[in-house]
């Protein structure tokens, strides 16, 4: 089992920037790949960026040269830094994390970027 616990959400204006944190209950060098999420109203959850436990990282186009996933690992907390927010990226960012093929999930921090 593996909990996932969120923050870092508020209310900015488009291009400013948020911090997330992604606080696990057990070592990240455990879990296979941690990411972030995001589920606007209205549309399905996407995938925002993500890191494995070797350190690769892979982001989604929208977020490309915006956003950057990183990882405390004596903190056991990934990180998704995020500038340059616009409108569009308000939703809720879930953390992911799968761990020998099973799926959890953080409750989720809103993210609202006022225009």
């Amino acid at each position: 089992q593996v909990q996932l616990v969120e923050s870092g959400g508020g209310l900015v204006q488009a291009g400013g920037s948020l911090r997330l944190s992604c606080a696990a209950s057990r070592s990240i060098f455990s879990i296979n790949v941690l990411g972030w999420y995001r589920q606007a109203p209205g549309k399905q959850r996407e995938l925002v960026a993500s890191i494995t436990n070797g350190g690769s990282t892979n982001y989604a186009d929208f977020v490309k040269g915006r956003f950057t996933i990183s990882r405390d690992s004596a903190k056991n907390t990934v990180y998704l830094e995020m500038n340059s927010l616009k409108s569009e990226d308000t939703a809720v960012y879930y953390c992911n994390g799968v761990q020998y093929g099973v799926d959890y999930w953080g409750k989720g921090t809103l993210v609202t970027v006022s225009s």
